[in-house]
């Protein structure tokens, strides 16, 4: 919590986040492993470079379409054929400055004070603060662990809904846990949402980065193109290109106005230079989401194959995302624990306390960093986890 001369209370009550207190912490110090944040090791891939090095050559570094390029929306509009077999036309279609711009400006644009979102717990902890930034309540429905199997108690979730509610919020596949939700519990919160006149925002960021399938069942499936429905996507994690903060939002035809002013009132839009190289990588990047894929199935194997050699850390292998979300046995305290292993370790991990309720008692590994990397990570880990 932080405060000063006349900042509004919700913003002075929001707390930092615990992933950067633990960056924080570790930045700079020599030898140090990060694998706090939700990124690999590698670069964003040269054609992709390129592309944006030509477009900044060719003038594409003016002001330009609030709502995305014309080609880059054509594109995506293709691509979700392509990849999901969904249709999602032009008009439904807004590119933002990352997958967190188009949560936020969704936020915005749809949480008046005292407004609820029910969110699907342990969850990425922007999530909670861009809620709680306008001034929305937050009611978590934590996911259990059955038989070894993150699951959402549906009957939970809609119970958790009430007077004023306004949208519920799925992360899926999740960071932190790896959980993916079903179809046909897709289909059953759609279902419950139009029944109610509730938004249901779905996050699907890690919709490729699935291990046991092509892509992660996505609300695309079974939703209708007038339901009140926002998916999140970004350029970040399929193309390592977190850096350059683009993403997309999908949603009603109706909303498309109301992002353009959004975007216009917040950033002015994404610079037109980065839009021609998220087009690029989506004409020419299957290749490297392929090669991503395998890199993170590679990267779960060797940290979730060190950690379930340990007696005292219980950990799930997950089928999709690129995270490893484990408990330790008496470990207590999880940012506690984190910057212990910063200290005694040189390796970085984020606080399970991060992600809301259900967290707490667990650390986060991104394992999208090289074999060597990781190998090394866990070689040093497993003395303190032992």
């Amino acid at each position: 919590m932080t405060s000063g001369p006349d900042i509004r209370p919700a913003i002075s009550a929001l707390p930092a986040s615990l992933i950067g207190v633990v960056a924080n912490y570790g930045r700079g110090r020599d030898g140090m492993i990060p694998l706090w944040f939700g990124e690999g090791d590698v670069p964003t891939p040269g054609f992709i470079m390129d592309a944006a090095y030509q477009a900044m050559r060719e003038g594409h570094v003016f002001y330009t379409w609030q709502r995305g390029l014309p080609e880059l929306r054509e594109a995506l509009s293709t691509y979700h054929q392509r990849t999901y077999g969904v249709p999602v036309g032009v008009d439904r279609i807004t590119v933002t400055g990352s997958g967190m711009a188009a949560i936020a400006l969704s936020m915005q644009s749809l949480i008046d004070a005292g407004d609820e979102v029910v969110v699907v717990s342990p969850v990425w902890p922007n999530v909670f603060a861009s809620i709680k930034i306008m001034g929305g309540v937050v009611r978590q429905v934590p996911l259990a662990l059955e038989n070894g199997r993150w699951h959402l108690d549906l009957g939970r979730l809609f119970e958790a809904c009430g007077p004023r509610t306004r949208m519920i919020f799925i992360n899926s596949p999740c960071n932190p846990t790896g959980w993916t939700i079903g179809t046909e519990d897709q289909r059953r919160i759609m279902e419950f949402a139009r029944e109610r006149g509730l938004w249901v925002m779905a996050d699907e960021v890690y919709s490729r980065l699935v291990f046991n399938a092509d892509r992660a069942p996505s609300f695309l499936d079974v939703s209708e193109p007038v339901d009140k429905l926002l998916v999140i996507n970004s350029f970040s994690k399929n193309w390592a290109m977190t850096g350059w903060r683009l993403g997309w939002v999908i949603a009603p035809a109706g909303m498309g106005p109301i992002f353009e002013k959004m975007t216009q009132f917040n950033t002015s839009g994404v610079a037109g230079f980065i839009q021609k190289a998220g087009l690029a990588a989506l004409e020419q990047g299957e290749p490297f989401v392929a090669e991503m894929v395998e890199r993170c199935r590679t990267g779960r194997d060797i940290v979730c194959g060190a950690l379930e050699s340990l007696p005292r850390v219980r950990v799930q292998r997950p089928d999709a995302a690129f995270y490893a979300f484990f408990s330790v046995e008496g470990a207590g305290d999880s940012l506690e624990l984190a910057k212990r292993i910063v200290d005694e370790a040189l390796v970085g991990l984020a606080p399970g306390a991060a992600f809301g309720e259900g967290g707490e008692g667990y650390l986060r590994l991104c394992f999208a960093s090289s074999p060597e990397c990781l190998t090394q990570a866990m070689d040093r880990l497993i003395p303190i986890l032992r």
